[in-house]
């Protein structure tokens, strides 16, 4: 999700929305659009999600079960096929280097429509090793990609603006230079529209989304099949164990992670750091979701008639996730996170796996991943890996 500030509150128009909830008839001269822009007749909809696909809500009492029928609803709305026979077909340029790994630049075919860069970082040592999938933020700053994450020792240009990112949200680091000094392979590549795949303009987002609908697909559909695929690819490297392999990310980074551990076997565990709400706690007015435009790259039509947001992030149960979220982050209302943890706490519990799950609130901090953060996320990884 984009840092963007949360649209001013206009006057809120009711007419149409209590006539409704009243059982009253609309007029034509009563409906409005209302914050937002929203329906005014908003909180009928809200109401009527119900999230049947929900484990407690679900008829399915098995666990193993309802994770196979919750993960295929999912992927019934992605609205993109999966890729499993499209050949990778990697090619590795770019390498150097430092003290504590090496540097190498791979180009892959996630889908079978085009070819993506990132970079990958291997510890110095003998494998295999433990992995890490980084999954970048949105930030409405498209120049970069990748390189919010990896230092970008191939062009001075984006290494000017992945410092000040860095310096931004990540307390000067780069989290994947720290996962691989730590002992990890990173793999991070960039989602269409940031760094090699744009720069696309903030204004361009909704036309972007639009156009993949009438072309039959998704934009975000197509970002959780690219994620699920490069999780794939990373556990099938020689030089990682394919049992330690983790997605971590910031922001939409950290929605990503979860996503795909949702998604992908090949997830062992993930750390999401500001990305987790109740849907119907985001969906209010002021929010910046309401905003469209960033929101089409986590937005998947329909799906939300059978999911709530923590219960798709629940089909990865019962593997060990961290779920972190800043007190005074303006994106995410307390509510939405207390009612996602609520959730999630649940379904780890039903499994008797509660241990698995740490949830955690950093009242003093906003949207950010700070040094002490990323300690906290790395020890853990350390722990569950």
């Amino acid at each position: 999700m984009d840092a963007h500030d949360a649209l001013g509150r206009r006057t809120f128009v009711a007419g149409a929305g209590a006539a409704l909830l009243s059982g009253g008839a609309v007029s034509g001269a009563q409906a409005a659009v209302v914050d937002g822009p929203l329906p005014d007749f908003h909180p009928a909809l809200k109401d009527a999600l119900t999230f049947p696909g929900a484990w407690g809500r679900s008829p399915i009492r098995d666990h193993r079960a309802w994770r196979r029928a919750a993960r295929a609803t999912v992927e019934e709305h992605l609205l993109v096929e999966r890729q499993d026979g499209t050949p990778y077909a990697p090619e590795f340029t770019g390498r150097s280097r430092t003290r504590d790994c090496t540097r190498e630049l791979v180009t892959v075919s996630l889908t079978r429509y085009e070819r993506v860069r990132g970079a990958l970082l291997t510890p110095h040592g003998r494998g295999p090793f433990p992995a890490v999938l980084l999954l970048h933020d949105h930030g409405a700053r498209f120049d970069i990609g990748k390189e919010k994450l990896v230092r970008p020792w191939y062009d001075d240009t984006r290494l000017a603006s992945a410092r000040a990112w860095a310096d931004k949200y990540f307390s000067g680091r780069f989290v994947g230079d720290e996962l691989a000094r730590r002992g990890y392979v990173v793999l991070c590549l960039d989602a269409l529209g940031w760094g090699d795949r744009g720069p696309l303009a903030y204004e361009q987002q909704q036309a972007l989304a639009a156009n993949f609908y009438n072309l039959g697909s998704s934009l975000a559909g197509l970002m959780a099949r690219e994620d699920q695929r490069a999780a794939a690819f990373l556990a099938g490297l020689d030089r990682v164990d394919a049992r330690r392999v983790a997605a971590v990310g910031f922001s939409m980074g950290a929605y990503r992670a979860w996503q795909t551990a949702a998604l992908s076997d090949h997830v062992a565990a993930a750390a999401s750091v500001c990305w987790m709400t109740g849907l119907k706690e985001m969906m209010v007015p002021g929010n910046n979701t309401l905003r469209g435009q960033s929101a089409y790259c986590m937005l998947h039509p329909g799906l939300a008639r059978h999911l709530d947001i923590p219960d798709v992030a629940s089909i990865a149960a019962p593997r060990p996730m961290l779920f972190f979220d800043g007190g005074r982050d303006t994106l995410f209302p307390a509510e939405g996170v207390r009612v996602a943890y609520d959730k999630l706490r649940a379904v780890w519990r039903s499994h008797h796996a509660e241990e698995r799950i740490r949830m955690k609130t950093w009242p003093e901090l906003g949207h950010v991943f700070t040094d002490q953060m990323q300690d906290e996320v790395f020890n853990w990884l350390d722990d569950v890996l």
